[in-house]
């Protein structure tokens, strides 16, 4: 072993491996170490003869497939053995290992499901987690699962976390751990970057602007970093265009099959390649021959929305960690260059690390993991960062709804039946309920469509279909090995085909609890009951889901019209998303998997469309309303309630005539009469006080046709009692008797004094003018000619009689000679009649 180790080359990371091996000698470590040091591959076999492993083995995580893969081989490679021997790997249907292996390259996930079966790691001496700063949800839960294992189960297993970019102090606090540093590039990267930032929405202009610089400038290969496959397809229509003699282009993304990836990272051939990749290349692997690489800052990610439980990918700048990373890829085999589209004020505004997707993500997975492993409650674990609590809530209400967890938050038989699926727990609930072997095929091929890249193309502008059946069909017809439409992708559907069969073996053993035979729509409800939806438009397209959200589907969808489905993918991007994938449930599916959950009951509500209040029979599944049924009003029904939520909301004039003089003439007295307690009768009073003196006047049984048959002056006026009413008519009349013999009403206006409008005559003989409110308020007097016209507005008659009066008459005489207009009002006879009717009257 010690001249195996001699042999290893000389990569900076040996320079630390004393202080290594020291921390680990006592606990566990933290490595930081830059991109080419040696640390991924180095490291495991310098360790590997440790007296504290006693023969155990290494275990080794890493984030993606084919760096677990290319990880292994380096390290076999440089034992001189071969794949599987002393260093060997497992992945997602790819296994080489041995039981010599002493090096096991996992990746996260396979650990999950290696912990959950055997909690203490038997034979397992030291868990590397590689490239930890990805920080992705399956990390963050095995190094929390690995720690709890350490601290409770196995005191002598130890923790080497390692990464290029990493900020070791929260990892060293939270662990205990000792932090050691590898310093030192092993080869130097030039770093350029652009005049202007990528742009966000379409960053393949400004790649090919760099790209052509780079062709220039080195004479390698090119690691093109894009965000997704969208781009990657412009990107290489572009590239084969424009530079067609001079380059080959190949792509690298997380979906290709494994012996084709494998091609890329090995390199080789006559001809200079440009490599077009997602960040599946930017940690880890080293791809023989890439001398520069041309980064356009961007990384598609996937954002969670506790509120509607749905997960959409959203295209972001990455973090100045990653940068350092991918600009590390240029410098693993010799100098090289890194070309960025973004500016240099852009990379100062960028985060200094990725964040977590521990606190974006759909936690659902991690809670039944959870639950397994017997917490109930995150916080009894140890995490970096703490599972937010909206997305942990929203995760446990999905478990519930699944049948995974019971009320108190407890794992269930079927919550631990899905735990032995390496899949969402959505997934895995269809697989745990699928009993006889029609469902389980079933089950297995639905949940492979659901989990892997739709095996639909789309074909140029014409919808691709959202309708289930169809994939399975057409899955059905490659197994028979029977012609399959142009629109379905071939390699695609035989991935499909290999994971439904993983699926399918491992539900051969599966005990679940019977149901009905599942049909494709079954399926799909199983595995996302809140998105269950009914049809809501006449054309067929709108639907509304179980959760309340709104969702379409295309126009010319072979499932538009449906009256139910199940839905699978919606659109979380808009506020009425596209459908996606579905299938039709009819009646009998919907009643046998939700009939329990089905609340019927009777409604009383106020319609708008009839303006009135009404009672309905209703049968609904949460936001779903599956019929409604009208029904008769009852004594017993919250009519009053809900006139006076009405009244209140709408106003008194709605429903009423409103007494307006009646409320002025409180409003006035209650103001100046501090000897009695007068009632506040504003509008906003009455309406805030509506329980107190309306409802009483109210029954229930009867809509609102009893509010139009109220006086509402005879109801306010009875709740002043007698006393009051009897006061206000004293001290706040409606009417004044003139000198003249008439009757005039006084006018009071819910806003100003109180007004009374009478003819010029009728007033003769006062030599002040009326008072109200036993003469603490003025009566303001609108003084009207014989034609009814305004006159003179005062609240001081007598000032009036001494001062403007002459002028008035002097030009009232003129025009209206038949009427009187004395010299001296004040102590003048009145009247209501002309000149020659009063010489009349005796």
């Amino acid at each position: 072993q010690k001249a195996t180790v001699e042999r290893l080359p000389d990569l900076p990371v040996r320079q630390c491996l004393p202080q290594l091996q020291a921390a680990l000698a006592r606990g566990h470590a933290v490595l930081t170490a830059e991109p080419g040091s040696g640390k991924t591959t180095l490291v495991p076999l310098l360790l590997l003869a440790e007296p504290w492993l006693a023969g155990r083995r290494i275990v080794i995580l890493e984030p993606r497939r084919p760096a677990a893969r290319m990880a292994a081989r380096r390290m076999a490679t440089l034992l001189g053995e071969e794949v599987g021997d002393t260093v060997g790997y497992q992945v997602r249907f790819e296994r080489r290992l041995s039981a010599q292996s002493r090096i096991e390259v996992l990746t996260e996930g396979l650990l999950l499901r290696r912990l959950q079966d055997d909690p203490e790691l038997s034979g397992v001496g030291l868990l590397i987690f590689d490239e930890f700063h990805e920080r992705n949800l399956q990390a963050d839960l095995s190094l929390a699962l690995s720690l709890d294992v350490a601290s409770g189960l196995r005191d002598d297993l130890r923790i080497l976390v390692m990464s290029a970019s990493l900020d070791a102090q929260p990892l060293v606090s939270m662990t205990g751990a000792v932090a050691v540093d590898a310093a030192g590039r092993l080869y130097p990267v030039e770093t350029s970057h652009a005049d202007n930032d990528a742009d966000l929405r379409d960053p393949v202009p400004a790649c090919l602007l760099v790209l052509s610089r780079a062709i220039v400038q080195t004479s390698g290969d090119i690691l093109v970093f894009l965000p997704g496959r969208r781009e990657i397809e412009q990107m290489r229509t572009r590239v084969q265009t424009e530079w067609a003699d001079q380059v080959e282009v190949q792509t690298l993304y997380g979906d290709m099959p494994a012996a084709d990836q494998d091609r890329v990272l090995r390199g080789g051939g006559a001809c200079r390649r440009v490599i077009l990749a997602t960040d599946i290349a930017e940690t880890s692997l080293t791809i023989e021959g890439v001398e520069a690489v041309v980064d356009s800052g961007l990384a598609r990610r996937p954002a969670f929305d506790p509120n509607t439980g749905l997960t959409r990918l959203t295209t972001r700048w990455i973090s100045k960690a990653s940068a350092l990373q991918r600009a590390g890829r240029a410098g693993r085999l010799g100098p090289g260059r890194c070309y960025r589209a973004w500016s240099a004020a852009r990379q100062d505004r960028m985060q200094d690390w990725t964040p977590a997707e521990i606190v974006e993500a759909d936690l659902a997975s991690l809670a039944l993991d959870l639950a397994n492993w017997g917490v109930g409650n995150p916080g009894e674990l140890r995490w970096l960062d703490s599972p937010p609590v909206a997305h942990w809530q929203q995760a446990v209400a999905l478990l519930r709804q699944l049948g995974a967890l019971d009320e108190g938050g407890r794992i269930t038989t079927t919550g631990r039946q899905m735990a032995r699926f390496p899949t969402h727990p959505r997934i895995a609930h269809v697989l745990a309920v699928a009993v006889d072997d029609s469902g389980r095929r079933l089950a297995a091929d639905v949940a492979a469509v659901l989990s892997e890249k739709d095996p639909m193309r789309r074909a140029g502008m014409q919808a691709r279909s959202a309708d289930l059946e169809i994939r399975v069909e057409a899955l059905h017809r490659l197994r028979r090995r029977q012609p399959l439409s142009s629109a379905f992708d071939n390699r695609v559907l035989r991935q499909v085909d290999q994971v439904a069969r993983q699926f399918l073996r491992l539900c051969e053993t599966n005990g679940g609890q019977g149901r009905q035979p599942l049909t494709p729509g079954m399926c799909l409800a199983l595995a996302y009951p809140d998105r269950v939806a009914k049809c809501t438009s006449g054309d067929g397209r709108r639907y509304l889901m179980r959760n309340g959200r709104a969702a379409m589907l295309h126009e010319s969808d072979v499932l538009r019209g449906s009256p139910l489905l199940a839905v699978a993918d919606v659109d979380a991007g808009a506020r009425e998303g596209r459908i996606w994938l579905a299938a039709a449930l009819s009646e009998a599916e919907f009643d046998g998997l939700f009939g329990e959950q089905v609340e019927s009951r009777r409604e009383v509500r106020w319609d708008r469309e009839r303006d009135d209040v009404v009672a309905r029979h209703l049968r609904r599944l949460d936001a779903i309303l599956l019929s409604e049924k009208a029904a008769e009003l009852r004594d017993d029904d919250p009519v009053t309630t809900l006139l006076i939520e009405q009244v209140r909301q709408r106003g008194l004039g709605t429903f009423f005539d409103d007494p307006v003089d009646l409320r002025a003439r409180v409003q006035l007295i209650r103001g100046v009469d501090a000897d009695f307690a007068w009632p506040d009768f504003s509008e906003q009073a009455l309406l805030q006080s509506l329980e107190d003196w309306l409802q009483p006047w109210l029954k229930n049984g009867v809509g609102v046709k009893q509010l139009r048959r109220i006086r509402l002056d005879e109801v306010l006026r009875a709740s002043l009692g007698w006393e009051a009413g009897q006061r206000l008519d004293r001290m706040m009349p409606t009417h004044f008797a003139t000198p003249a013999g008439t009757r005039r009403r006084i006018e009071y206006p819910i806003a100003g004094p109180a007004v009374l409008a009478a003819p010029l005559q009728e007033l003769l003989g006062l030599s002040t003018g009326p008072l109200l409110a036993d003469g603490r308020i003025p009566l303001q007097l609108k003084l009207l000619s014989p034609a009814g016209r305004p006159l003179q507005i005062t609240t001081d008659l007598a000032a009036f009689w001494r001062g403007a009066y002459a002028e008035v008459r002097k030009e009232m005489k003129g025009r209206y000679p038949k009427h009187f207009w004395p010299e001296d009002p004040a102590s003048a006879r009145a009247t209501r009649f002309t000149k020659r009717r009063m010489q009349q009257e005796p």
